[in-house]
Parts: structure tokens; C-alpha cells; sequence
């Protein structure tokens, strides 16, 4: 049976900061993000399966997104906890009650290597992630693949 792949796009709404980087980007500012989850597999053959011909029902990988990365980042102002603006974070949550505390730089590489653990511990024994890409902007985006992870 053949390997096929999947892909799943969502879009969401996040605030960030550098802290200690040396341009506009150490202030907090926002960015529309465009993810794009695809996984592979072999797709079900069995016909009395209701899922029959299906690697995994769209909807399901919708459902481990949307709980595992979307519903989290989505319009949250995510900041680096080993940073001063752990301090800020403190302020900012008086005002506003999404506030993601990460123990990272939140850049695209970085919230892209927890995004792609996250979705992997949630996907059935069944499929495997495969690759994500996460766009910061219309024309820069971060890749993971899981081939080139050791």
C-alpha cells in the first residue's frame, strides 16, 4: 500500500518579542501565522472501516491542532520566561489574560520545534508527522521536517 501525505493549513493571531535581538522585532508586535501540518501514512483499506480510504480524517487532525497549538497561541502574546520579559508578561496579564510564558526565544524556529512536538504526541500510532511550515509573514516562514531530525 502506498505512503501518502496530508496536509492541513490554519491560520492564527500571535504577539511576540526577542528579547536581547538587535532590531525592531525585541519590541512586541504581531503577526498573522499561516501553519501548515502534514502528516503521512498508509491510507485505512478496510471497508466495513468508516474512516476506509482515509490516512486520518481531516477533521481529527483539525481537532489535535486546533487543542494542541491553536487554541493556545492564537491573539496570545507569547514571551521568553528565561528573559526580563517575565517581568512584562506579569504587566501585560492585568490586561490581557493570554499570556505564554515559553522557555524559548519565540521565533519561528523555535515555537515551530515545540508546535511540531506537541501535534506528534498527540497523533495516533497510525501516522507520522511529517512537516511543518510556519509563516511569519507572506514571504518568510520556518520548515520542519521529520527526516532531518536526529
Amino acid at each position: 500500500m502506498s505512503l501518502i501525505r496530508i496536509t492541513k493549513h490554519f491560520d492564527f493571531e500571535t504577539a511576540h518579542a526577542l528579547y536581547g535581538y538587535d532590531g525592531k522585532c525585541k519590541n512586541i508586535h504581531g503577526h498573522s501565522y499561516q501553519l501548515y501540518v502534514t502528516i503521512i501514512g498508509t491510507p485505512i483499506n478496510d471497508a466495513s472501516h468508516v474512516k476506509n480510504g482515509m490516512v486520518l480524517d481531516f477533521g481529527d487532525l483539525k481537532k489535535i491542532v486546533k487543542s494542541e497549538i491553536i487554541d493556545i497561541f492564537d491573539h496570545a502574546t507569547v514571551l521568553n520566561a528565561s528573559s526580563p520579559h517575565k517581568e512584562l508578561a506579569s504587566k501585560i496579564e492585568s490586561h490581557s489574560s493570554k499570556v505564554i510564558l515559553v522557555d524559548y526565544q519565540p521565533t519561528s524556529e523555535n515555537m515551530i520545534i515545540d508546535f511540531a512536538n506537541k501535534i506528534s504526541k498527540k497523533l495516533p500510532t497510525s501516522v507520522k508527522l511529517h512537516s511543518i511550515k510556519l509563516h511569519e509573514t507572506n514571504n518568510s516562514y520556518a520548515e520542519w521536517f521529520a527526516s532531518d531530525q536526529s
